[in-house]
């Protein structure tokens, strides 16, 4: 795993800019949604872009930073990979609502630092209402109590929602105004939280480098990955970035173009 395997980063923010760092313009998440004929990639460029855009509106729009919390209740997509390292860049700590739950957010609470509740997409437990939501538009009852609550379409090309529901904001409409750079005022460190359950970045990080060491990932791995058979973003976004690999994301996948999709994305390993 080169210096993936050699370095440790303190947080999941600095993960990312370490893997963005081995080449800005290399695709680092190709998303395909075999229901809708979706291909969208994102150089490392262009999700960094994203996930500064993410940042700054969750500091400088809505004034949230450390100690604050938000709810995520979306499926593997290449705008929740944004939405996820963006809440991280911020200094926000994270409840993870289980995507094949409707009612995710009521689910209980993982063992407090371990590697499951990392994984898990099941929630990550708080007493406290988020202070932000970021919603699928059929998973609108997971903002409950949400101070800012702002819901995803995930339609091709990001394009926004034609009927936004009343109390939400729609997020690709909203965060495109932002800047595209990020730094935050107060430094994030490895034991600030990263999940509501106390998860803090140093474990979330051990983790995810545990499940690269364990499929044996590389830098220089295509990793081909079907949504519908990953738990939670350990799998399907941590994972390949603690190993500094690029990731082809894949939706509703059709069987009959696996072949062809593996040839075409030079895929190395396939997570199916």
């Amino acid at each position: 795993m080169g210096i993936f395997a050699e370095k440790k980063f303190a947080t999941v923010a600095a993960l990312f800019a370490a893997v963005v760092a081995i080449d800005p313009t290399r695709p680092l998440l190709t998303y395909y949604d075999d229901a809708t004929a979706e291909r969208t990639e994102l150089s490392g460029a262009t999700l960094d872009n994203w996930v500064a855009k993410t940042a700054n509106m969750l500091v400088d729009g809505l004034g949230l930073g450390h100690g604050d919390r938000a709810t995520v209740a979306l499926p593997p997509h290449w705008q929740a990979a944004a939405v996820l390292l963006g809440c991280w860049s911020a200094g926000l700590s994270l409840s993870l609502a289980d995507p094949t739950d409707p009612a995710g957010s009521a689910g209980s609470a993982q063992p407090a630092g371990s590697a499951e509740s990392a994984g898990s997409a099941r929630p990550a437990g708080s007493a406290q209402p988020a202070e932000v939501a970021f919603v699928a538009i059929d998973r609108l009852a997971d903002a409950a109590g949400a101070g800012d609550r702002f819901v995803l379409g995930l339609a091709p090309m990001a394009l926004p929602l034609r009927d936004v529901p009343a109390g939400y904001t729609d997020f690709v409409a909203e965060v495109r105004g932002h800047g595209d750079r990020f730094r935050p005022s107060t430094p994030i460190g490895g034991t600030d939280p990263a999940l509501t359950d106390g998860t803090d970045h140093d474990r979330l990080y051990a983790a995810a480098l545990d499940a690269a060491e364990r499929l044996a990932l590389s830098p220089t791995d295509r990793v081909l990955v079907d949504a519908a058979r990953v738990d939670g973003p350990l799998d399907w976004l941590l994972a390949p970035l603690a190993a500094g690999a690029s990731i082809v994301l894949c939706a509703n996948s059709d069987p009959a173009a696996l072949a062809a999709r593996q040839a075409s994305e030079r895929v190395t390993r396939t997570l199916t």
